[in-house]
């Protein structure tokens, strides 16, 4: 279960944390205590990039945000919620994100994403084609991915 997960999790990852988060509404609570709902568009530099109905597209620094939420519950158990779980999670881990962010500079990393193979099956979801690519799997060993590993265990 860990391993599907861990794959899912590089998915993620590949996607640099905004497009997993895109269309769907987040609860986004501030160290100030105050919140909004919004759709999180994207993380670039420690700056969250998010559209609310109310105010429009707005910026706000990573700092500043105390907790990223899913703004829906589901009662299914399934693997896809535990991967929401696991993403809600290290959004509000700075050292999480700090790995995560770390990797976009990674060329090793970079190489992964040139694969049109690889990418049309991290955009669709496709964990089995994914789990089917050993230049993807590999990843699985890379020592980021690892450390990652073992802050969300």
């Amino acid at each position: 279960m860990i391993r599907s997960l861990l794959i899912c999790l590089i998915a993620s990852l590949s996607l640099a944390a905004g497009p997993v988060l895109a269309n769907e509404l987040r609860e986004i609570e501030m160290q100030d205590g105050s919140s909004i709902t919004a759709e999180v568009l994207s993380l670039s530099n420690g700056v969250y990039t998010v559209r609310s109905e109310s105010l429009g597209t707005i910026k706000f620094k990573e700092a500043n945000i105390r907790l990223i939420r899913s703004k829906t519950v589901s009662a299914n158990t399934g693997t896809a919620d535990r991967v929401r779980t696991l993403q809600e999670n290290m959004l509000g881990d700075r050292e999480i994100m700090d790995l995560i962010n770390s990797l976009q500079n990674d060329p090793e990393f970079k190489k992964i994403l040139e694969d049109p193979d690889i990418m049309k099956a991290v955009n669709a979801g496709d964990v089995v084609a994914l789990a089917a690519n050993p230049r993807f799997m590999g990843l699985l060993n890379h020592a980021t991915v690892k450390e990652i590993e073992k802050k969300v265990r």
